[in-house]
């Protein structure tokens, strides 16, 4: 078992991809972050008792002999690893009666959130190419007076994290109620209930590291009194990206904010881009012995621990790509792909697509 890097997710993506069985037999096993090991190999051997009622006997065979696979490879776990793991086997060979069975055993390095087992005629592959597409998260609020829903976009996942009603009372007043009494009250509950959606996205949010950016949601003036009346921390608000009109604060809302930020969404990514290779063309101009441009002169203070960011174009070679961003990780270095598609990225990758900046001059 191996915890792999994001290209070296990619590359057994597309060797798995090209695996089709002729019956259902590839087996595709997900067990997410925190849950039992156990449990999961009782399951396994469950199935390996289902499986012997399969007619076909060649398919029987394969079956059972990759069920046996992976409950040899769950034993050898304590518990499950840190992200979750991955387990694919089957037999995967393409000439009809002959048997290549093989196993993966992965773990990622992003955690694992579903729970899955199937038997099919192709790996399960989708969890893994979603985790592909998430470099970092978006908080999302969807708000009113009586309700607030806090979630999370992950990539394409939206996850409800919090749902919360205020108990702010309707606009009928309660018999004898004076009109500026009532006023009174349901303000005063509705400042409470700012106050606790703002204690919830703190407890939330604050230590999230990969949070980029908050997105809220919400009636005009609830949404703007919220952000205006300075209910979340400072940090916190210096994250809000963007806010848009919405009526709907449940669950459903969150799914409308995002179709309603797409632009936004997009928009921030390409700003956050041009602002990293901004950066880096800055140093290159104003402090050249600390940065670096070019494969050999990056490749050189990578080996030697000296880079702290390394900048890569999104058009390198995979091969190339993976062995530096192996190194980087391994010596603490972050790792920024630089896409074409804007101005800065495609002169980036005209000048040869690899630079660095150092922690210390070499």
């Amino acid at each position: 078992m191996t915890q792999l890097t994001k290209f070296e997710l990619i590359e057994i993506i597309e060797e798995l991809e090209q695996y089709k069985g002729r019956h259902t037999e590839l087996i595709t096993v997900y067990i997410p972050a925190g849950y039992d090991v156990n449990s999961v190999q009782r399951q396994i051997e469950a199935e390996k008792s289902t499986a012997k009622n399969i007619k076909s006997t060649g398919t029987r065979k394969n079956v059972i002999e990759a069920l046996e696979k992976i409950i040899r490879e769950l034993k050898t776990f304590k518990k499950t690893p840190e992200n979750g793991l991955v387990l694919f086997a089957g037999n995967i060979s393409k000439i009809e009666g002959s048997q290549d069975l093989r196993l993966w055993a992965i773990e990622s390095f992003m955690p694992i959130k579903n729970r899955l087992y199937r038997c099919d005629k192709e790996f399960v592959l989708d969890t893994l190419k979603e985790m592909l597409e998430v470099s970092e998260v978006f908080g999302l609020l969807v708000m009113d007076r009586k309700e607030a829903t806090i979630g999370l976009l992950e990539g394409k996942r939206i996850e409800t994290l919090q749902k919360m009603t205020s108990g702010v009372p309707s606009k009928i007043r309660a018999g004898g109620q004076s009109s500026q009494r009532f006023h009174r009250i349901t303000e005063s509950l509705t400042k409470e209930f700012y106050k606790r959606i703002a204690e919830e996205m703190k407890n939330i949010f604050l230590t999230m590291p990969k949070l980029k950016g908050i997105i809220i949601g919400g009636p005009i003036p609830t949404k703007d009194e919220f952000i205006d009346g300075e209910y979340l921390l400072t940090n916190l608000r210096e994250k809000i990206i963007g806010k848009v009109d919405i009526g709907d604060a449940s669950e459903s809302g969150l799914k409308e904010l995002v179709v309603k930020s797409q632009d936004l969404l997009i928009n921030h990514e390409r700003v956050l881009e041009k602002k990293e290779i901004e950066n880096f063309f800055k140093n290159l101009g104003e402090n050249r012995e600390k940065t670096f441009l070019g494969e050999k002169e990056t490749r050189r203070a990578l080996e030697a621990g000296a880079v702290d960011i390394l900048f890569i174009s999104e058009k390198i070679p995979k091969s190339i790509t993976k062995e530096l961003t192996e190194i980087a990780n391994n010596m603490g270095s972050v790792v920024r792909i630089i896409s074409t598609e804007i101005t800065e990225g495609e002169q980036f990758y005209n000048m040869g697509g690899i630079g660095a900046i150092l922690r210390y001059q070499i």
